[in-house]
């Protein structure tokens, strides 16, 4: 088994039309893709909504650490998933 402690990945997304890179350790890449294929939409499109929760909080965090936040409090059981 590969160890889960990796330095972070840089990869591109694509957010409104705009092109931004996002550094993410490679096991929160593999939880963003699951998250996506359960929720059935691409990966941008996730991202995307991500970036616009961030963006309404009082003090919005880097778009890296808001996948980290959002993905976490996936696991806790604390987002809500996309509508249909």
């Amino acid at each position: 088994m590969a160890s889960p402690f990796h330095p972070p990945v840089k990869r591109s997304v694509e957010i409104a039309g705009h092109k931004t890179s996002i550094s993410l350790e490679p096991v929160f890449w593999d939880a963003l893709v699951s998250a996506a294929e359960e929720e059935r939409v691409p990966i941008n499109a996730l991202v995307a909504r991500i970036d616009l929760e961030r963006a309404q909080a009082e003090v919005p965090p880097g778009l890296a650490s808001a996948i980290r936040v959002w993905l976490m409090l996936r696991f806790a059981g604390s987002v809500t998933p996309l509508e249909d």
